[in-house]
């Protein structure tokens, strides 16, 4: 099952991505992607959902429902999650290149929900900024309610994987008081998607390969299976601190290859286009423009 929401920003219905690539609204279940839908096991509802309303006396079984059209925008696959929490310094290139040891245990932030933005948006420097840098990461969006999980249990709780990105402002983030929520959490500084893969579409997240370019060149390559902390680890960590709720967003960390660690260091200026994406869980492009643009 791949999720996704579609339409104007903060209007969006409840669509899937089919495996042709076609896009359906499934607006008639009667639900948007929320906590809600997440704590009650809401995937396993859809999915039994659309069995039972398949039409199977056509091509695909889903001609009954209405076809998004390939120009309509996407946003994120997840609606007015909690929180998105962050893992810093998980890849060991990327500790490297930022001159960090490694760490006992996984390092982790908050990033304000209000900077999720979808897939394909516009990201807006914010004003005065001048070192906004960008970083690939697989996220995870939890399932249920999670309280001091067991590393062997964590799988339980993961509802789906997603393609995000950690927009950072540099400056912000290590410059203005030790806070790295404050380079995190501007508008449109957390993109994701295109879609929510569940479980069964990902076949190893353990080993997925993940890129990004910046107006067409290569800045990050990477493979998950380079994480310093695997997801069990992460999740289990991240349960001791905070309760985890349906439908929150988790990140797990970016390889090397960030603005900051380059030689001169490199920042995203107005007019760039940046461009990445992870195996099984599709890519997403945004095009960089001034805060005041819109």
């Amino acid at each position: 099952m791949k999720l996704i929401r579609f339409g104007a920003p903060h209007k969006e219905k409840p669509g899937i991505l089919l495996e042709d690539g076609s896009r359906v609204d499934v607006s008639s279940f009667g639900e948007d992607y929320t906590e809600t839908f997440f704590e009650t096991d809401g995937v396993s509802r859809l999915e039994k959902w659309l069995e039972h309303n398949r039409d199977n006396s056509s091509p695909g079984g889903f001609q009954q429902f209405p076809e998004i059209d390939g120009s309509v925008r996407l946003g994120p696959p997840v609606c007015r999650p909690g929180k998105i929490v962050c893992i810093g310094f998980n890849y060991l290139d990327h500790a490297r290149e930022s001159g960090k040891a490694i760490p006992p245990e996984p390092v982790f932030f908050l990033k304000s929900p209000s900077a999720l933005s979808g897939p394909n948006d516009d990201v807006r420097l914010p004003r005065t900024s001048r070192k906004t840098d960008w970083e690939v990461e697989l996220a995870v969006v939890v399932k249920k309610k999670a309280a001091y999980v067991q590393k062997d249990t964590v799988m339980d709780f993961i509802a789906g994987f997603v393609l995000f990105n950690d927009y950072s402002e540099r400056e912000f983030q290590f410059n203005r008081g030790g806070q790295w929520v404050k380079g995190k959490s501007a508008d449109t500084f957390a993109p994701l998607g295109p879609f929510l893969a569940s479980p069964d579409e990902i076949r190893d997240h353990t080993n997925l390969n993940m890129w990004l370019k910046v107006n067409g060149e290569f800045r990050q390559e990477s493979n998950t299976s380079n994480m310093i902390f695997d997801l069990p680890t992460i999740i289990s960590s991240v349960s001791q601190y905070m309760t985890l709720l349906p439908g929150d967003i988790l990140c797990t960390g970016t390889p090397a290859g960030v603005g900051y660690g380059r030689k001169p260091p490199e920042f995203l200026k107005k007019g760039d286009i940046v461009e990445y994406g992870i195996d099984g869980l599709g890519s997403a492009s945004q095009s960089v423009i001034e805060y005041d643009d819109v």
